[in-house]
């Protein structure tokens, strides 16, 4: 590292890099300790301390600041907030520049497919661009219908009902449906969704080490009796890792337990099974297996939003009643229609989900005989390259960007510090020699 960018002249880079690392992480502990009490005479009426009337002085913008300071004194750019200037699929243009694309969710290039933004096209003119009302006064479409019908019959069970925010959907289902009486257990690397739903609700919550049904089992074993309602949740495809669980243990857990399964398949559906249904089709269970199936339609499904399916007392529970669907304005309507055309076209053209299957296991193959490290991932589309610190990690995406090649790195605290990654998504459009190419860069920029 040049001595005079890092502002520490005289020490080895190494040397530098850790005394970065160690004043980082004193200061946010600094930020995420606990605020003192008001002084007696704020208590009382009398002035508030100024650092409570203020945005700047908030504990989160202040660990915000720690953080882009660190990276400043690495001479790292930040890597986010990129502006892509078209559609973004297995390639990107980026400040007029043609990039290879691994930061986007396309996975079968329904983003930007003709068809699919036909649909959206076509519900604009009839529909207009927004249902302008919830849907339980009057911004019910027929177009909502449609999807919630096609999810239902794609999971066999008996209906479901869309979200315009897939993140909101966890939340206000969990939020909803538990409480100060009952349990979600869930695997120690849920969605932060999982987390704010469990926080929302007032229900006691547990972790199990992940994918380990067996801990799981255990846990059940020793508090169910404790609680009236509990629910596991698990995700199909883990979004940092790329792995999956072993969904048909999991069922026999919860069924032992006589507790609640959740499954969500943000990244799983279209992924996973012979014709991109999942894991449930993955594994060759019945929808009914699984009590409460969640998933979003901004990665495989080219639009925005989320769902839940399963039987129709749950669904028509949570369109009366539950906050972010009763509160909430419905889907526009060529968000559905997008989503909606983009599951047909899944449904018809198999070919992308098993083109999209073999591309990942093969950038997942080529990684791992260069000796990157993937972790758990079973090339379903999601491969890490786990390369240690988050300053490491965000060089070497500033690295590989410089060469062309879009790939975001994962830093703490989103994932522990040791453990920071580059994160590629892969999509049915990529071409064998991009990895070639990509993995060479990687491998060199690691040396």
């Amino acid at each position: 590292m040049n001595d005079k960018k890092s502002g520490l002249p005289g020490l080895s880079a190494g040397l530098k890099q850790k005394l970065i690392q160690q004043a980082l992480a004193r200061k946010l502990r600094q930020a995420e300790a606990p605020a003192p009490a008001l002084a007696p005479a704020a208590q009382a009426g009398g002035r508030v301390p100024e650092e409570y009337t203020r945005f700047d002085t908030h504990p989160g913008y202040q660990q915000l600041r720690i953080l882009n300071e660190g990276a400043a004194r690495l001479g790292v750019p930040s890597p986010f907030f990129k502006l892509h200037e078209g559609t973004a699929g297995a390639g990107t243009q980026i400040g007029q520049r043609r990039y290879i694309n691994y930061a986007s969710y396309n996975y079968l290039g329904m983003s930007g497919d003709p068809v699919v933004a036909q649909a959206a096209k076509d519900a604009i003119d009839r529909y207009g661009t927004s249902v302008s009302a919830s849907r339980l006064v009057s911004g019910e479409r027929p177009v909502h219908r449609e999807l919630e019908r096609a999810l239902a019959e794609l999971y066999e069970v008996e209906d479901a009902v869309t979200f315009v925010s897939g993140h909101a959907t966890n939340v206000s289902t969990i939020g909803y449906l538990f409480g100060s009486r009952d349990l979600v257990v869930h695997d120690e690397l849920i969605h932060n969704s999982v987390l704010q739903g469990v926080q929302l609700s007032g229900a006691h919550r547990l972790s199990f080490a992940h994918n380990d049904w067996q801990a799981l089992d255990q846990l059940l074993r020793e508090r169910r009796g404790q609680f009236q309602r509990v629910l596991i949740v698990l995700e199909g495809i883990y979004s940092m890792d790329g792995d999956y669980p072993d969904l048909p243990r999991f069922i026999e857990v919860k069924r032992r337990h006589q507790a609640l399964l959740m499954v969500d398949e943000a990244h799983s559906l279209g992924v996973m099974g012979r014709r991109g249904y999942g894991i449930r089709e993955h594994f060759g269970l019945a929808g009914s297996d699984v009590d409460i199936w969640m998933g979003t339609l901004s990665k495989a499904l080219a639009g925005c939003g989320g769902y839940i399916a399963g039987p129709s007392v749950l669904v028509e529970h949570l369109k009366c009643l539950a906050p972010g669907f009763l509160y909430s304005v419905g889907m526009p309507p060529p968000v559905a229609a997008a989503s909606l055309a983009a599951l047909r076209r899944m449904q018809a053209l198999p070919e992308r989900v098993a083109r999209l299957q073999a591309l990942g296991r093969s950038f997942l193959d080529k990684a791992r005989a260069l000796g990157i490290d993937t972790g758990a991932s079973t090339g379903h589309a999601v491969v890490p390259a786990i390369v240690g610190g988050s300053a490491r990690a965000a060089r070497l995406s500033a690295a590989l960007f410089d060469q062309g090649i879009n790939v975001q790195p994962i830093l703490y605290p989103a994932v522990p510090e040791n453990s920071a990654r580059l994160r590629f998504f892969i999509s049915c459009e990529h071409e064998p020699a991009q990895f070639d190419q990509t993995l060479a860069c990687l491998k060199a920029a690691l040396a």
